[in-house]
């Protein structure tokens, strides 16, 4: 995935990550939106398709590993980055039962939040890919069943 096609959705309360996290990102190549609350991260998400979320667990309406549930995926899925400053082994099983895909730590170490969007980018595109040679692999059988099927009526 090329970076700068990539678009990242920035969801956490404190304004001055927001903007940090954005800022930085941005500067990375990257498409970057944020929301301070769920909701407005839901909202998002059912307007726009978001490659990457990085979600705070502490939001104040929601808490950010329910929150991973209720964000809109579309195809290829959205990788989840649960970013909390409050990390303990019940957040992470949660977190990674409620369909995350990473866990990082505040303070981020920001080559360490760089290093695990772009793998979590190029598990997204490997999936897409494996997604599209499924797609071609069934297409192409039921074109076989098909064209067999119209033999036999023959």
């Amino acid at each position: 995935m090329i970076p700068n096609k990539a678009k990242i959705l920035v969801i956490d309360d404190d304004p001055d990550i927001r903007f940090t996290m954005a800022e930085l990102l941005s500067a990375e190549g990257y498409h970057v939106d944020a929301a301070e609350t769920g909701k407005e991260a839901i909202r998002k998400t059912e307007e726009k398709w978001y490659n990457v979320a990085l979600v705070d667990i502490n939001l104040p309406d929601i808490n950010g590993v329910e929150l991973l549930t209720k964000l809109k995926d579309g195809a290829p899925k959205m990788r989840k980055i649960i970013v909390t400053g409050f990390p303990t082994l019940p957040n992470a099983i949660q977190a990674v039962n409620n369909q995350a895909n990473a866990y990082l730590i505040k303070p981020v170490e920001i080559p360490q939040m760089l290093e695990t969007i772009k793998d979590q980018l190029e598990k997204q595109a490997s999936e897409k890919t494996f997604d599209e040679v499924k797609i071609g692999e069934f297409m192409q059988n039921r074109a076989r069943e098909f064209l067999q099927g119209k033999q036999r009526n023959l």
